[in-house]
């Protein structure tokens, strides 16, 4: 399950929670914690957590709402791959379930909608939109990847370092929650950034599968993003022709950490009413 070398024995939420994860690529730091604060979850629901890792997310939400049924899916190459491993989560979960998903989350809950539309309920997309996007976030991993390491012992002096790459304070703030400055050996980076790198066509494509889905969704995002604009629309609308669309004031693509109290209301409302 985890890399040849020793899983690392890691702590959130105050010491509440103990998670052992792989050293090396894709590691928890905040980002899952906001995201589990942010679900709108009470006792007896059924959750599932897309592209879990070590189920950071998952595990921080049941710890703070008893009696939920939580289940988690960590991301494979491919949407169609995801959509799959979807469906056969919300077979065993009772065979229908209401979908939330994020960014490439978004898309894997898109792909089961629109290939087994008896398999969803309703359907949350945040700040996606079904279409292949010709921005290139390489930029960012070259950022990360030029951030000089040596010497580095706190997060302020990375954050010095990185504005000579990335001017955005409140990009560099999300990027450097995947530095680990306690590692072994000094800091390094939690993510897989070569991996990241040579997928990146991937993540950012939509594969435009056949169907459509009649149910209930929602399209909410970041009023300060542009993942989801006016140009989208008449895709979204072939696809979902139900769809609702809702923006959050103030927040951008990571709409559930910029606004976390408004994404949860809006979430319980639609779902309160559908």
């Amino acid at each position: 399950m985890f890399p040849a070398d020793e899983p690392s024995d890691d702590r959130f939420l105050c010491g509440r929670l103990r998670l052992l994860q792989p050293r090396k690529g894709y590691r928890a730091a905040t980002d899952p914690v906001l995201l589990a604060a942010a679900c709108p979850a009470t006792s007896g629901d059924r959750v599932l957590d897309l592209g879990c890792g070590a189920g950071a997310a998952a595990l921080c939400l049941g710890l703070r709402v008893p009696g939920l049924a939580l289940s988690g899916l960590e991301l494979q190459p491919g949407y169609a791959d995801l959509a799959r491993d979807l469906a056969q989560v919300v077979a065993a979960q009772g065979g229908m379930a209401d979908l939330l998903g994020h960014s490439m989350g978004g898309k894997a809950a898109m792909m089961l909608a629109l290939t087994q539309p008896a398999r969803v309920r309703r359907l949350i997309v945040a700040d996606i939109a079904p279409v292949a996007y010709g921005h290139d976030q390489s930029r960012h991993i070259a950022a990360m990847r030029a951030l000089p390491l040596d010497g580095l012992t706190t997060r302020a002096e990375a954050d010095r370092r990185m504005a000579a790459t990335t001017p955005d304070p409140a990009l560099r703030a999300f990027l450097l929650q995947s530095l680990d400055l306690k590692a072994e050996g000094g800091p390094r980076w939690h993510l897989n950034l070569d991996a990241l790198d040579a997928a990146m066509p991937q993540i950012l494509g939509w594969p435009d599968p056949p169907g459509r889905f009649d149910g209930a969704t929602l399209f909410l995002s970041g009023a300060d993003s542009a993942y989801v604009g006016p140009q989208h629309r008449a895709a979204i609308i072939a696809l979902f022709p139900a769809a609702r669309f809702a923006r959050i004031s103030g927040a951008g693509h990571w709409l559930h950490a910029d606004q976390p109290r408004a994404f949860a209301d809006a979430v319980e409302a639609f779902l309160a009413g559908g």
